[in-house]
């Protein structure tokens, strides 16, 4: 049996998290779609003359169980999230042969999800999940926001927003990566200085590695004490993080995933942030991509990517000292082309509803568990996952 879902309401998500937008119903001549009406939390906080982008992602999933698993299949697919000025989930829809659909967000994060479950994992497993999606480059370096900023002389963060200066499990932030931090920024106490030595300093001496998997698993600690400043976007991204929260800048990496290929960006390289062909289609399974952000008051969350830097970096074979380099790792201290979406800000938490295997790292990459044994998300080829995106006019986003 084939069964096709549709969100309908802000029900759910609208009530764990408030992160939702307002939703309408409407018909089209094959199915029911949804599409996102204008609400206030899709409004962009710092308006930007960059003009929107619109996407349509579809993602398939035919899951096999790992050899001797018994019992029930249970996938939880990250969503995008919608309080933010650079995207709108504009429209969702889920169809496939699972027993069981709920949409559900943790408490802590608020980390959305599409939930399926199937009664036996020994069974077929087949579900496609579809989202339309809107963005805008965030520009607040380009637009020169930040260029003459002044920090208040007391500096009191909300609720919200400094549960962001706490250190986890994989983000340490006293001994040794408070010392580096301390020595970074020396005498300087303006955050968005601060931060831009934290920023400039993590391009500078970390070093992408291919051979790490997925996007790593951005273990602070170890990679300061050890010495070995190398890896991919959450292990750089997440050093980023960990030294500003040390010297008391909230900050927070961001999974997402790429959908498509940049505009400004691709003069400098056409592999390290995304690309498409000249239909504007992307295979995207495995573009699972941290980014960073900072808060500063007066002007709120900031956009930060060192981790492409060194990317961009390793992909051209170029010296951090190029001017291509420099142009880049400029630009990525306050914006973000986005070519790009993003799931949630969650590190070492607890999914809802509960899986077996808590807490999780991240959740940049779909979950699933068969009879409580948990699939290699990394893996795509086994776990058996294919995503694909194409851009469009912005007409064919809300048949999604």
């Amino acid at each position: 049996m084939n069964r096709r879902h549709f969100l309908v309401q802000t029900g759910v998500l609208g009530t764990v998290g408030g992160l939702m937008p307002h939703w309408v119903h409407a018909r089209t001549q094959s199915s029911n779609t949804l599409v996102a009406a204008n609400s206030a939390a899709a409004t962009p906080s710092v308006s930007t003359d960059a003009p929107s982008r619109h996407f349509v992602m579809t993602q398939d999933y035919q899951l096999q169980a790992p050899t001797g698993s018994t019992g029930p299949m249970r996938l939880w697919v990250p969503l995008p999230f919608n309080d933010a000025p650079y995207q709108v989930l504009r429209g969702l829809q889920w169809s496939g042969d699972f027993q069981t659909a709920q949409l559900a967000a943790d408490p802590e994060f608020g980390a959305q999800v599409l939930y399926l479950e199937w009664d036996d994992c020994q069974g077929p497993m087949n579900a496609t999940v579809e989202m339309a999606l809107d963005t805008q480059d965030w520009l607040l370096g380009r637009q020169q926001v930040l260029d003459t900023y002044q920090p208040p002389a007391t500096l009191n963060y909300p609720p919200e927003v400094a549960r962001f200066l706490q250190g986890s499990r994989h983000i340490k932030i006293d001994g040794l990566v408070k010392e580096t931090a301390d020595r970074i920024v020396g005498d300087e106490t303006n955050p968005l200085r601060q931060a831009r030595l934290i920023h400039d300093w993590v391009a500078e001496n970390m070093e992408r590695d291919n051979s790490v998997i997925g996007c790593g698993v951005g273990d602070v600690g170890e990679i300061i004490e050890s010495g070995k400043l190398y890896g991919k976007c959450t292990d750089i991204n997440s050093v980023f993080v960990a030294l500003a929260r040390a010297v008391g800048i909230p900050a927070r990496e961001v999974f997402g995933l790429r959908v498509g290929g940049p505009r400004h960006l691709a003069q400098y390289s056409k592999t390290a942030f995304g690309s498409a062909d000249e239909q504007g289609r992307a295979q995207n399974t495995d573009w699972q991509h941290c980014r960073a952000q900072f808060w500063l008051h007066g002007i709120g969350w900031v956009p930060c990517d060192p981790a492409d830097v060194t990317k961009m970096r390793l992909a051209e074979d170029k010296p951090h000292q190029d001017s291509a380099v420099q142009a880049v790792n400029d630009d990525l201290f306050g914006n973000w082309e986005m070519n790009w979406v993003g799931f949630n800000f969650g590190r070492d938490f607890v999914l809802e509803p509960l899986p077996e295997q808590r807490p999780i790292n991240n959740f940049g990459y779909p979950y699933a568990e068969a009879g409580g044994d948990p699939l290699d998300y990394y893996d795509f080829a086994n776990f058996r996952y294919d995503y694909r995106a194409v851009e469009t006019s912005g007409n064919e986003s809300d048949q999604a």
